[in-house]
């Protein structure tokens, strides 16, 4: 074999790949690109809608919060507007000429008793903690009084009433407590 065969016999088969992958890669086909613009627009189209979609949720969340907003306290009201009635007509009967004292105090705890049931349907708990042991997560001490009858860190009077909603404190309940005994010449037992 003489140097000029083994030329011709390498660049024979490097020629004819060059040939052949030349053309493919220059110039792609015209389906493949039609195919490509085509699969672009349905991804467009499709991002279009999924914005618009999104932007639709949005608006439709804010409005249903808007809602639930200005309606949220209705269903309480309905049940209060039983206990407005009464206390209506408790007040009618007070001014009439000759009311007497002892009915009308009777109707106005009935009622009492109507709204705390309609407040307590709704979540409402009262913490009237009188002869527990002070807990200064639900209760607010505002003074202490000594006391024979209730021990040391108990409460001996609830001065106003405290409540809770579903577990959480509104209102701590303001309470006197006991710091016990107390000795003859004035000093703590």
């Amino acid at each position: 074999m003489s140097a000029s065969d083994s030329t011709d016999t390498l660049n024979t088969p490097s020629d004819a790949g060059q040939g052949a992958s030349a053309p493919d890669s220059a110039s792609p086909a015209p389906d493949a690109l039609a195919a490509a613009k085509k699969e672009a627009t349905e991804n467009y189209d499709r991002y279009l809608r999924s914005v618009a979609d999104l932007e639709n949720f949005r608006r439709r969340t804010v409005k249903e919060k808007d809602e639930l907003r200005q309606f949220a306290a209705s269903r309480v009201l309905e049940d209060l507007l039983p206990v407005m009635d009464n206390l209506a007509l408790g007040l009618a009967a007070a001014k009439q000429p000759g009311a007497d004292l002892k009915v009308l105090a009777g109707g106005v705890d009935m009622v009492l008793a109507q709204l705390k049931i309609a407040l307590a349907n709704h979540g409402l708990k009262e913490i009237n903690p009188l002869g527990q042991v002070f807990d200064a997560n639900l209760h607010e001490a505002i003074s202490a009084q000594p006391s024979a009858e209730v021990a040391e860190g108990k409460v001996v009077t609830v001065v106003r009433t405290g409540y809770s909603l579903n577990g959480r404190l509104l209102r701590p309940a303001s309470v006197v407590v006991s710091s016990g005994a107390e000795k003859k010449d004035g000093a703590k037992a």
